[in-house]
Parts: C-alpha cells; sequence; structure tokens
C-alpha cells in the first residue's frame, strides 16, 4: 500500500539520525569517564563494526560484532554499546526484526543517555514496522508520541500500525485527532490520512463514519473517484430515504459521476415521474452527449424514451402557459413549490424562485420539509444564486439521508 512506501522512506530517514548516533557513541567509548570505560577486547571489535557500518558492509561488522559479544562479563555499559551499534548493523542489512529488539534492549538500558533514549524508542518503532510486527511498532510509536516525540513521521508509522494490526477504532481515533489539529491550526490534512481514516472507517463498517471522511477528503481533494465513493455510501447510511434518488442523480449530474446509460435513464425517468419534463430533457441530452445513451443493444428504448420525454415536455409548456395565468393564493405549499422549481426549469428564475419560497412558507402539503428545503436549494442553484443555496442546504437536518446530501452539495457549490 502507498502508505507502506512512505513509511519505508520516512524510516530511511531516521535510519540516518540513528547511525550517526550510534557510531558516534562507539567511537567515543574508550573515551567515557562517568564508569562507562570499555575494555579493549570489547572496544576494539566495536569500532572496527562501526567504521565497517560506515563504509556499507553490514554483514562484516555484524561478523566482528560477534566477536565482541563473545567477550564474558559485560559491565552495563558495555552490554549497552554492543546492543546499540548491533542493532544498527542488522538494519542495515535488512534484519528488521533483529534490529528491532536490539534498538528496544538500547531503550531498556540504565546506560543509554536521557537525550537518546526517545531516539532509539522511534527507531524500535520504525525497525517493528519494516518487519511487519504491527502491535509491537504501534505501541512503541505510542511511547514515543507519549513522551512527547516531535517527529510526525512517527505519528505516521503510529497510526499505519494500528490499522495494520486491524485495529481500526485506534487507528481512526488517532487519525481524527491528528486531522482535527491540523484543521485547528489551518493546516490541510493530507489525502493520505483522509484516505487510511476512510478505509478506518470501512473496516469497522461506519457507513457514517466514512461519509465523514469523504466529505473532507472532497473538502480538500475533490476527485471524481471520491465524489463517487460519497454518493454510493451515501445510501449505505440507515435510514437513507428511497425518495431521495432524483436528488442523488442531481448531486451526480452536477459532479459528472452519472457512469452508465443506467444511471442516465433512471435519471430521466425519475424526472419524468416527479412532474419536471424540462429536466428530464437535460439529462437524456447530457447522456447522448457523453456517448452512453443513443447506442449500443439499448439504442432504440432510449429513443422511445426521448420522444416521451419530448411529448410530456409539450404538454408540460402548454400546462404552463396556463399556470401563468392562476394565482399563487389558489396553490397549497407543495403545489407552489414544485410550480415554482418548473419555472426554474424553464428558464424563468426569478418568478419560480419566488413561488418556491412561498410555497415553503406555507408549508401545506409537504410532508417532508427537508426534502422540500433540498429542492429549493437546488432551485438557488439552477438560477445561479449559489450563495442562497448554501445557506438553504444548512437548514436541512433530517435524519433520512436529506442532511448528508445537503452536506455535500455544500462541498460541491463552494468549489465552483
Amino acid at each position: 500500500m502507498a502508505c507502506s512506501a512512505r513509511a519505508g522512506r520516512i524510516f530511511q530517514t531516521l535510519l540516518g539520525l540513528v547511525f550517526t548516533a550510534c557510531i558516534a557513541g562507539a567511537a567515543s567509548a574508550q573515551e567515557q569517564d562517568k564508569g562507562t570505560s570499555v575494555r579493549p577486547e570489547l572496544g576494539k571489535p566495536v569500532q572496527q563494526a562501526a567504521d565497517l557500518i560506515k563504509a556499507k558492509k553490514g554483514r562484516e561488522a555484524l561478523a566482528k560484532l560477534r566477536e565482541a559479544q563473545e567477550v564474558r562479563d559485560k559491565t552495563v555499559y558495555e552490554a549497552y554499546l554492543v546492543e546499540r551499534v548491533f542493532g544498527l548493523a542488522s538494519a542495515s542489512v535488512g534484519d528488521a526484526a533483529t534490529a528491532a529488539r536490539s534498538f528496544e534492549k538500547v531503550v531498556a538500558s540504565p546506560a543509554v543517555p536521557e537525550g537518546e533514549r526517545r531516539q532509539f524508542i522511534a527507531a524500535a518503532a520504525s525497525q517493528y514496522y519494516a518487519a511487519k510486527e504491527y502491535p509491537k511498532a504501534a505501541e512503541l510509536a505510542s511511547r514515543y508520541l507519549r513522551d512527547g516525540g516531535p517527529d510526525r513521521a512517527i505519528r505516521t508509522v503510529h497510526v499505519q500500525a494500528l490499522y495494520l494490526s486491524n485495529n481500526f477504532a485506534a487507528a481512526a481515533k488517532a487519525l481524527s485527532a491528528d486531522i482535527e489539529a491540523d484543521e485547528q491550526a489551518n493546516k490541510a490534512p493530507t489525502e493520505e490520512q483522509l484516505q487510511l481514516l476512510s478505509n478506518a472507517y470501512l473496516q469497522q463498517r461506519d457507513a457514517a463514519g466514512n461519509a465523514r471522511a469523504l466529505e473532507k477528503l472532497l473538502s480538500y481533494y475533490p476527485k471524481r473517484d471520491y465524489w463517487i465513493n460519497a454518493l454510493y455510501g451515501l445510501a449505505t447510511i440507515p435510514g437513507v430515504s428511497e425518495k431521495l434518488a432524483l436528488d442523488v442523480a442531481r448531486l451526480k449530474l452536477s459532479t459528472g459521476t452519472l457512469r452508465t446509460a443506467a444511471e442516465y435513464f433512471d435519471a430521466v425517468q425519475l424526472a419524468l415521474h416527479a412532474g419536471f419534463p424540462m429536466e428530464a430533457l437535460k439529462i437524456i441530452e447530457q447522456g447522448y452527449a457523453a456517448g452512453l445513451l443513443g447506442t449500443g443493444a439499448d439504442a432504440e428504448r432510449h429513443k422511445r424514451l426521448r420522444t416521451l420525454v419530448d411529448k410530456d415536455l409539450a404538454e408540460d409548456r402548454k400546462l404552463l402557459a396556463q399556470e401563468e395565468a392562476k394565482a399563487s393564493s389558489t396553490r397549497d405549499g407543495k403545489t407552489l413549490l414544485n410550480d415554482g422549481f418548473n419555472y426554474v426549469l424553464h428558464g424563468k428564475a426569478a418568478k419560480g424562485v419566488e413561488m418556491m419560497e412561498q410555497g415553503l412558507r406555507l408549508g401545506s402539503g409537504l410532508k417532508r420539509p427537508d426534502h422540500a428545503k433540498l429542492q429549493l436549494a437546488h432551485g438557488y442553484h439552477l438560477a445561479g444564486q449559489n450563495q442562497k443555496a448554501i445557506q438553504a442546504y444548512r437548514t436541512v437536518q433530517g435524519t433520512d439521508g436529506t442532511a448528508a446530501l445537503a452536506h455535500l452539495w455544500i462541498i460541491h457549490l463552494r468549489a465552483l
């Protein structure tokens, strides 16, 4: 996965710092004056090993270190020094598991300078990660962070290790905290962070959490694939009303995520069923322009649908002319809302928006107020009044998917 590749690069950077610290420690071992003297029979092979690591001869360094390991009755400092350089040599030849255990022993040693202990915790966490021992990597990375470790690379190792050890809830919690901290600092979270958060929620089958993560992805990285995922995920949220199908199709059309002839065909039928043949015409024309309608085995079926749209639109235009002569006071809220929306579709935005607003204020016949607000907001958008549309979408509070859809519309309109 991409996260693993990045963690590998992070470790290489960190390892360079540890190399410097370890080699410096080995080279000066015989010059310590605080009870840290090293016997020549041990100090010599350790120094040679350090030089071999510098020369990128890790296997030869390990052979020298085995000579040092054979020295008996090592002092605490001598044991610490051998373990420190042995971990470094093991890492240099790609033996991450051995390196991780050596670095962990260094961390536990009373001989390690306090100023370096945290660095070795980070090195152990990274090596455990490289060895795919993810629970241990998460444990040590967590310790590093609790101790105030500032390196963001280890935060990345931490959340990735949690995720890869299947501790998805903890990974989501850690990622959410990091993302919130970034946002409070007016810094955009990385795309990788948000992708991992989305996946962590998906692994827990937390549709609502995944929807929130996708909303953030769309806010910062509005890619078509994320729109597809968000709109697909909307349908999986518990309680989502099937009556939102046309509203979802409208957002798909606006974001360019109607992908198949069947989706276009269904959207046209939904618009016709709702009594908006002008909207149906616009959808079917886009389907033909995209090369998805009018071709293939269903081309004749598409043609029949186009004929039906044209027929219904001709009737609708006649009725619209008749309706203009009627007083608005003779209609209930629902009728005013729908008639007003139809006026907007026919290019009479000012009159249509006014009627829709009046219908919403009147309220009679509106069994689903939040759905009515969605329609008013979409009317504002079609009338070119996106700021009013955003304000209207903010008033949608329904738990049947209307609020979730409204949030997505707000994200989309802000990007226009």
